[in-house]
Formats: C-alpha cells, sequence, structure tokens
C-alpha cells in the first residue's frame, strides 16, 4: 500500500486514462542555443511514439546513425510530448521538410555540442483528471502547497519497474549472478500475463520446454525470442541473458537500484525536509553534496530548499552517509545480501551509482476545476517523475497511468 507525503489530505481521485491530449509534457531547456555550430537542435511534438522510435524514424528518413542522435530525455508514447534532439550533417531545410506520422517539427537551430542525456533543466507538465467531485479543485491545491513547501518525495515508482513489476527483480538477479532465475523473469511469470500466447510460452519456459516457448512467443517479444534461441543453441542462462541487448540490460540493473532506492525513502518519508547528522546533503544549485556535520546549523538551508538529504542509487563508487542514515543505507545492503563491490561488472554493464536527492522542489504549480474536470499543471527537475504529483494529489493506484517520461539510466 502506497503511503504519501499528504496523507493527512484526501485525494481527489478521477482518472488520466483518457486521451493521448490529457497528458502534455513539455522539455524545459537547460541552456539556449547560441545560433551557429555543427549541431541542430530539433524541437518536435510527438504523439504515439517513444523516444527510441523518434530517434528510429529520424535516423532512416535522414541516413544518419542513431547512434549519433542526441536526447536529453526519455518520453514514451502515452502523452503528447515536446522534446528536442540534435542531429550533425543534416540542414534545417532537410528537417523541416520530413513527413513523419505522429511528428511535428517546431523548431530547427544550430548549436556547438550534441545534446546529451540529462542536458535539459526539467519538464512542465499539464495533466487533466476527469471524473473528479466537485471540491476536488480546493483539495489540489490543499495537497500542492504541502509539496511545494515541503518537496515531493523522488521516489522512482512502480512505473520504473516494467510492465509486469519484476524489472528490478532481474536486475537483482543479474547482480547475483542468477542468470536461470533473471531468464525465467525476462519471459515472464504465466500468473501476471494476459496476452493468451505469451501466457502459454512462460509456462512451456517454466516447464523446461524451450521449443514449445519459442512456437508460442508472439512475434513482438524480440528479447525473449533472443533469450530461448540462445538456450536452444545450447548457451548457458549467463550467456543467453548476456546476449541480450546492453540497453536493456543496464535498464534492469538501475531499475534494482532504484527500487533499493525507493525503499530507503519510505523510511525517511516523513522527514525527508529534515537534516541527519553524517547526511550527504545535495545542493540543488549544481547537484554538488557535502557531508553534514552539524544538521542543526545547516537545517535553515533545508528550510529553504537550497539543500536537501539525499539516499544513494548503490553503485562501485558511491559514498555512503555515515551516522543514522549511513546505518540505514548498510543495513539494506545487508539484508539484500550484495556490497558496492557487486555493481563493479563488465564495462557496457558497470554501475558506477550516485547520490540523488530524497526529494525535488515543485514549481509553477496551479490547479483549475473545469466541472467533473480538474487541469493540473506543474514543473519537475530532471530525472524526477509526474506520477510522484499525482500520486499525492490524486490517492488512486497510477502505476499504470502514463507518466510521459521513460526509465532513465542514471
Amino acid at each position: 500500500m502506497t503511503r504519501y507525503l499528504t496523507d493527512l489530505l484526501p485525494g481527489v481521485g478521477g482518472t488520466i486514462r483518457g486521451e493521448i491530449e490529457d497528458f502534455r509534457v513539455e522539455e524545459l531547456p537547460l541552456y539556449p542555443t547560441c545560433g551557429s555550430g555543427e549541431h541542430l537542435y530539433v524541437t518536435v511534438e510527438k504523439r504515439g511514439l517513444t523516444t527510441f522510435d523518434l530517434l528510429r524514424h529520424l535516423a532512416s528518413a535522414l541516413g544518419v546513425r542513431e547512434r549519433d542522435i542526441g536526447y536529453a530525455g526519455l518520453k514514451d508514447a502515452r502523452a503528447l510530448t515536446r522534446q528536442t534532439v540534435s542531429l550533425t550533417g543534416v540542414s534545417a531545410e532537410q528537417v523541416e521538410a520530413l513527413a513523419i506520422p505522429g511528428v511535428q517539427i517546431l523548431a530547427a537551430n544550430r548549436h556547438r555540442n550534441k545534446l546529451r542525456l540529462g542536458h535539459l533543466a526539467g519538464n512542465r507538465f499539464v495533466i487533466r483528471i476527469r471524473g473528479v467531485d466537485v471540491n476536488a479543485g480546493e483539495r489540489a491545491l490543499d495537497i500542492l502547497h504541502v509539496l511545494a513547501d515541503l518537496g515531493v518525495p523522488n521516489r522512482f515508482g512502480a512505473q520504473r519497474y516494467g510492465v509486469f513489476g519484476t524489472s528490478h527483480r532481474i536486475g537483482r538477479a543479474i547482480l547475483r549472478q542468477d542468470f536461470s532465475q533473471a531468464a525465467q523473469l525476462i519471459v515472464g511469470d504465466p500468473a501476471t500475463i494476459d496476452h493468451p500466447g505469451w501466457r502459454q510460452a512462460a509456462t512451456a519456459f517454466a516447464a523446461g520446454d524451450l521449443q514449445g516457448t519459442l512456437a508460442t512467443l508472439p512475434p513482438r517479444c524480440r528479447d525473449e525470442r533472443t533469450l530461448v534461441h540462445a538456450l536452444i543453441a545450447g548457451k548457458s542462462p549467463r550467456d543467453a541473458v548476456l546476449r541480450l541487448p546492453r540497453k536493456l540490460l543496464r535498464l534492469y540493473l538501475s531499475a534494482y537500484q532504484s527500487s533499493l532506492f525507493d525503499r530507503l525513502l519510505e523510511m525517511r518519508l516523513a522527514s525527508m525536509n529534515l537534516l541527519w547528522p553524517g547526511d550527504l546533503a545535495y545542493k540543488h544549485v549544481n547537484g554538488a553534496c557535502f557531508t553534514v556535520v552539524d544538521a542543526t546549523a545547516e537545517q535553515p538551508r533545508a528550510d529553504n530548499f537550497e539543500i536537501s538529504p539525499t539516499a544513494p542509487l548503490f553503485g562501485h563508487k558511491v559514498t555512503l552517509a555515515t551516522g543514522h542514515a549511513g546505518l540505514l543505507e548498510s543495513a539494506l545492503l545487508e539484508k539484500e545480501g550484495i556490497t558496492l563491490r557487486d555493481f563493479r561488472l563488465d564495462p557496457p554493464l558497470d554501475m558506477a551509482g550516485e547520490r540523488r536527492p530524497l526529494r525535488v522542489p515543485l514549481a509553477a504549480a496551479t490547479a483549475e476545476q473545469q466541472g467533473d474536470t480538474l487541469l493540473l499543471a506543474f514543473e519537475l527537475p530532471s530525472g524526477s517523475y509526474a506520477t510522484t504529483v499525482l500520486d499525492e494529489v490524486m490517492k488512486v493506484a497510477t502505476s499504470t497511468l502514463p507518466t510521459g517520461s521513460e526509465d532513465e539510466d542514471p
């Protein structure tokens, strides 16, 4: 059961599982383009496409390599999203002449460097919640005021863990070198799969029938089919799992990092705005961290939202807190049966780790009620999720709601 920072304030309920236009997200750039340089920054509005879909279409239409296209953030297909990508070797006229279904070119400007993941200040969300009652606007504003004062819990949430909620478990199995369990989780648990063919395939896989698995897996299950083909060819579970795309494997591992962070956040939810001696505090102005020696002296800076306590995205290079916060972090590692050294993997999968603030600021938040519809608008920093705000405002299960942002690899 989800715990809320605003547990004492009733939610508005409702649903956002309506039209794509009910969920809008727009990237807030980290810096303006300078007007010259070899990189063409292209701002697009897309619907029905993930960021990776967009990159594939652009690469194919323009004759460039997909890996050479830069992007600052990931946006999913279940929203109307505006984001910027960077291209080289193409002209603005070529881009403006493109006709890609679901994509509208909004602007094209020159800049000197390639756009890279994380090069955005944040995202602005405009979300329409349908089916709310007459007092929803007032309740939403009360909740937004608390979030603006104390901060938004910086959790990743259920959308980080995949359709079946198992991505973090796959990452844990890979980290612990239990590749048989990882393979089973990747193919899926028959009890959680609605698709008849996929469910039959998962049942066959659990029974050790690889040919039966391959015969019934839907064609769209490309990664699962790659895994099963490798096992049929005599590869070990380890080799079969590691044949999957590195991007996917890193996604599993980062989902595990995220799940551990979320557990630490839950432990400190009621006091996530308070500094403890030994905390590693995050400076919101530049992302730097420092050790809190005198918590009482530093607390006014936290009250002004200059700094916030952090928890780790565990990795072999991450620094752990000391004091009580450090005890929580070390105890979680011990409970999981892992050490920081376990995150030192072969270079493509190596997980260095970092510190992440327990809370993030909420900006430009408004709530406007129109009959049984509530229109929310707010801004969040890069790397945080709109569902964290929706969870607090709606207080209904949002694990299947569109986030406007795909999983990002820390």
